[in-house]
């Protein structure tokens, strides 16, 4: 699973600056004052083949007791127990502070693996101006200046090479009867209810499998002799232990079980809509390429006028989930259940659906004879054949000449095509354009 790196440290240090340069991203808000940063914020990293994710924090007071301080300080202390790696950010001009030791006295009680990050630091040398943050009693101090991007890159491999993490070890070996069927959505959507009436249904003797914070659970059963490992986001108890978390509801947990399933069953409220936070868990899955079943829970509780509206934001908040079946359920009263099954095997085939070269090809040129591709400037593209190029989400590979001019629009209409053709219903589909080399482009002329 990837890495979590958590960034703490007090107000106004340049958590947020760090954070969007680890993500390559603008999605933190960063202002020249204090207390910006409120709640966790999650986001995605990449440093060469190594992916990562990293949460931003607020300004951390481990001793806050009451107010907007303390919700803060409980928000850090979950993202410092969700983290793999700690990075503490002190400000390298201002110097050190009495909250920077009362930090520094909070991770090292803890034992969380850290790095102390000097930030500002651009200009300085590694002497005289940096020797005071050294009684923190948290090791070597790594000067960056995350505003001009000085020694962050070095810094990232610092942190991800002290993991030390096996790459494989938490990949779930390929098996194309198993089926790894994660139950995401945010909280009190009905997780825990739906999965312990699933079990409860079935008589299956579920066994807990723990591990780190990085871990999920997991509960292998079997249904109609049709395996399969459910991975739980909500926790699921065991008779004689319970396993607790510092908050019901861990976002990386969601986002790891997302990336080790092979089919996501979002869950939403029908009570309540699609929220932001359902739309920012459905395009995570479709970023990750995970097959998805959409179900709507609590279906019994609303009238007819409340399910048209829900029915509405559906078609109008996840357009992109157009591919992926819909279901209306209450898992409390076990309605609507048995047809969850089907739509779920069904993604499942279709992610790791073969698709043949030469019906591909042919496909290809029966789409570009039945309508063409723009032209491009003084070009039209060429499409020439396809191929597969990957599963689980299926990927097809076009080949041909100035592909870099074809549209989304064009490629939207190959994707109904081919999804008409080989019934890729419940999952995405990618398609990747690649043109043909010039062999006189390095020529002098």
């Amino acid at each position: 699973m990837k890495p979590v790196i958590a960034i703490v440290g007090r107000p106004n240090v340049g958590k947020s600056t760090l954070f969007n340069r680890l993500t390559k991203s603008r999605d933190a808000i960063v202002a020249d004052f204090a207390g910006l940063t409120r709640d966790r914020h999650y986001g995605q990293g990449q440093l060469g083949q190594r992916e990562y994710i990293v949460i931003d924090t607020g300004g951390f007071e481990p001793d806050a007791e009451s107010g907007i301080f303390r919700e803060m300080a409980k928000q850090t202390r979950q993202a410092v127990a969700e983290a793999d790696v700690v990075l503490f950010i002190v400000d390298a001009r201002a110097g050190l502070s009495a909250q920077d030791h009362d930090i520094a006295g909070y991770l090292r009680r803890l034992g969380k693996h850290c790095l102390l990050v000097a930030n500002k630091a651009e200009g300085m040398r590694e002497g005289a101006q940096l020797a005071e943050f050294y009684e923190l009693g948290l090791g070597e101090v790594v000067p960056v200046s995350a505003a001009h991007g000085q020694g962050v890159r070095s810094l990232l491999e610092a942190a991800l090479d002290s993991l030390d993490l096996p790459e494989d070890e938490d990949a779930p070996a390929e098996d194309q009867n198993l089926i790894r069927l994660a139950v995401a959505g945010r909280p009190n959507v009905g997780k825990s209810t739906l999965i312990n009436t699933w079990l409860g249904e079935e008589r299956l003797v579920a066994f807990d499998l723990p591990g780190t914070t990085r871990d999920a659970i997991t509960v292998p059963f079997e249904r109609n002799g049709q395996r399969f490992e459910l991975i739980d986001t909500a926790g699921l108890r065991r008779k004689g232990k319970v396993f607790e978390a510092i908050e019901k509801f861990s976002v990386v947990k969601t986002l790891q079980a997302i990336e080790s399933a092979n089919v996501v069953l979002l869950l939403l409220d029908a009570t309540q809509g699609v929220t932001d936070q359902d739309a920012h868990i459905a395009g995570f899955v479709l970023d990750a390429g995970r097959a998805v079943v959409l179900a709507v829970n609590k279906w019994d509780a609303i009238d007819a006028y409340q399910r048209e509206l829900v029915q509405r934001s559906i078609e109008a908040r996840l357009p992109f989930l157009k591919f992926a079946e819909l279901h209306f359920i209450s898992a409390r009263k076990r309605q609507g259940l048995g047809p969850l099954w089907a739509s779920i095997a069904r993604a499942h085939k279709a992610a790791l659906r073969k698709m043949p070269t030469p019906q591909l090809t042919r496909l290809l040129q029966e789409a570009v004879q039945f309508q063409q591709p723009r032209r491009s400037g003084m070009y039209r593209p060429k499409l020439r054949y396809a191929h597969q190029g990957g599963v689980n989400p299926p990927i097809i590979v076009v080949h041909g000449n100035s592909l870099d001019g074809v549209t989304d629009a064009y490629k939207r209409y190959l994707e109904g095509r081919f999804r008409k053709a080989f019934d890729l219903t419940g999952t995405p589909l990618r398609i990747e354009m690649k043109s043909a080399r010039n062999p006189y482009a390095d020529k002098e002329s």
